[in-house]
């Protein structure tokens, strides 16, 4: 059970981060390349994949930590 809250806690911290991100990506895009909308759409994309495969290792091991503690 702790291993499952670990997880859900986990998700609940990095999914947040990672859509942030591509909110400010999408945010961005327009003023500094100007490029069409389903270019911008995909980049949000990739910005949320990538901030997920970044985060996801990174925070897991810290609310594993703050939960033992």
């Amino acid at each position: 059970m702790k291993r499952r809250r670990v997880g859900l806690v986990s998700a609940l911290i990095y999914t947040p981060l990672s859509a942030a991100a591509a909110a400010l990506f999408l945010l961005a895009a327009p003023v500094a390349a100007g490029g069409d909308l389903m270019a911008r759409y995909g980049g949000a994309g990739w910005v949320f994949l990538l901030s997920m495969v970044v985060t996801m290792p990174t925070i897991t091991p810290l609310v594993k930590r703050w939960l033992k503690s």
